[in-house]
């Protein structure tokens, strides 16, 4: 089954990619529309929209999703249920090209709801108690968005029609569709765990490696950024500012977390949440473009780069925790070589794919009219993002070897190893090649010599950072209990999990616990099944009394019959 969903999926990257880019060089669109329902002065299409944006993003996630595949066949070998992991994943893809290609709220919904439940699924794929935690809290931060969306197809219904894409830029300025735009927001952040929501994706690293590869590069934490870029002509200035503070916040809270971690899936998934931070707020600061275009570029060197961490935790029989690792380029030399390609691409080192994006999201910045919070936070979090970037090659490469000293690492011709090869050509140069694609004509940017190399000079400071003081700050023996609780703050993404679980369910539960003790098992209980089985109780003992004396009783009717008897006659 997975070389059959594989040579498809690959199939159609090809046949979409090629497709995208003949509509892009034309600038052709094409809208498919069915109708469903018709309901008073509204009517319910599925409509489908071929852009090269959506062709393009198709061909990415196919090419992802069947390298993952590929991938899935060895990593998931010892499962007796592959089929059923495999359709699952299937069903994600789908769900995320049902999204990808809809202009209508109704049709997006459907993929929106369908990667929430097929996601849940996956997460709890282990069947632990960890897993399904995760999972609820997955779902339930996500049923958040739903929501919202379907508040928006309500407000949508005042324009006749949830074919957005048709209006969308001549509203802009109507109170409905600012609303709408709300709510959306509202529904693009739970998607993409930016703040309040940020918890649940670290936690829905608990599902399988395959399944983190696919949901943290293509499909289920893009979805928001992607409806965003959808919804981009509708956002007023005063939503984009807004966005821009919750994005930033995301993306240094996220950098800072990441160096205090230990475990290697929630560092790169700790990274993944610092990218799509970086995505919303240059998508904020009116370049959508830019924030597409280092969608792509991260999604093929993220999927890598949970491939390269299976591939360890693989042969380190489930282990997950960093500092087990180290002096690994000996024994796994593949492996690594491809983790620090994309360890270099996510820092933004000239000239890998995620140096095109990024540096040119970083200098746009720098050249807009922004405030000094707005230019600092984007420079802390790219030398953070360089700075646990050096730490996890430092744990994985440089340090010593702290595994059993009977093991048997291996690095064979197998299918993970194919299915890593297939992305790492693309890695190296799609960034490249997609740069030269989708801007044609060149980018003007002018800024002085320092700001131009402040990029640079962010990256040797990470660099620095994490080689010197990592072994101080990370440490168990944290002299002062003030720094032990900075720490303990930085290092819980300030205190997010236990705000989105504790904080959210310690009310209703005390709340629950005092009704039930007051009511349920109090005056309830005594005025309800006690008191009522006390009446029952009566009712029956009277009525066995007259069962036990039948022939009194019958013969005193015939005595009361005939007193009436002979009072009425």
């Amino acid at each position: 089954m997975c070389k059959v969903y594989f040579s498809m999926f690959f199939f159609n990257f090809l046949v979409l990619f090629i497709f995208s880019m003949y509509m892009y060089m034309l600038d052709f669109s094409l809208v498919f529309e069915y109708v469903i329902l018709n309901l008073n002065s509204s009517s319910i299409f599925m409509t489908i929209l071929l852009d090269w944006m959506s062709l393009v993003f198709m061909s990415f996630v196919m090419f992802i999703s069947c390298m993952v595949i590929f991938y899935s066949e060895e990593y998931m070998m010892g499962d007796l249920n592959l089929n059923r992991f495999i359709l699952l994943v299937v069903m994600f893809v789908v769900s995320m090209m049902l999204m990808i290609i809809s202009p209508n709220l109704i049709s997006i919904l459907l993929g929106w709801d369908g990667l929430g439940l097929v996601s849940y699924c996956l997460v709890i794929y282990y069947q632990n108690v960890k897993s399904y935690n995760a999972g609820m809290l997955t779902a339930l931060s996500n049923r958040v968005g739903d929501v919202a969306l379907l508040m928006s197809i309500a407000w949508m219904m005042n324009y006749g029609s949830w074919n957005f894409y048709f209006y969308i830029d001549m509203m802009k300025s109507d109170f409905e569709m600012s609303l709408i735009s709300l709510l959306v927001i509202l529904a693009a952040l739970t998607k993409s765990a930016q703040i309040p929501f940020s918890s649940w994706l670290p936690a829905a690293m608990a599902a399988p490696t395959p399944v983190s590869s696919l949901v943290h590069s293509s499909t289920l934490v893009t979805a928001g950024v992607y409806l965003l870029i959808r919804f981009n002509f509708a956002l007023s200035p005063w939503m984009c500012y807004l966005l821009l503070f919750v994005s930033s916040m995301t993306m240094f809270m996220s950098g800072l977390g990441a160096n205090f971690e230990f475990d290697l899936k929630k560092i790169i998934a700790l990274s993944t949440l610092s990218q799509l931070g970086l995505m919303m707020s240059i998508l904020c600061l009116g370049q959508y473009e830019l924030a597409f275009f280092h969608l792509l570029t991260h999604a093929l060197f993220k999927a890598l780069l949970f491939m390269c961490s299976g591939s360890i935790i693989h042969n380190f029989n489930s282990i997950q925790d960093i500092r087990f690792f180290g002096g690994l380029i000996n024994l796994m030399p593949l492996t690594l070589t491809f983790f620090m390609i994309c360890n270099f691409s996510l820092c933004g080192l000239p000239f890998f794919s995620g140096f095109y994006s990024k540096d040119l999201i970083v200098e746009f910045m720098s050249m807009s009219y922004l405030n000094i919070y707005i230019y600092i936070i984007y420079y802390l979090s790219v030398g953070l993002t360089v700075s646990y970037s050096f730490r996890l090659a430092y744990y994985l490469i440089f340090g010593d070897f702290n595994y059993l000293s009977m093991n048997s690492l291996s690095e064979n011709k197998s299918y993970m190893m194919k299915g890593m090869e297939g992305l790492i050509l693309m890695v190296i140069f799609m960034g490249s090649i997609l740069s030269w694609l989708f801007f044609s004509k060149p980018i003007y940017i002018c800024l002085p010599l320092i700001f131009k190399l402040m990029t640079l000079i962010m990256i040797f400071a990470g660099i620095i950072i994490g080689s010197i003081f990592f072994e101080i700050s990370f440490s168990y023996t944290v002299p002062s209990s003030g720094l032990m609780k900075i720490k303990d703050f930085i290092s819980f993404m300030w205190n997010m999990p236990y705000i989105s679980t504790s904080f959210i369910t310690k009310l209703p539960l005390s709340g629950g616990m005092l009704y039930c003790k007051i009511m349920d098992q109090g005056w309830f209980e005594y005025y309800g099944n006690f008191g009522i089985g006390k009446l029952i109780k009566y009712i029956i003992s009277i009525f066995q009394g007259f069962s036990l004396n039948h022939l009194k009783v019958n013969f005193m009717m015939i005595l009361i019959w005939l007193f009436f008897l002979i009072i009425y006659l």
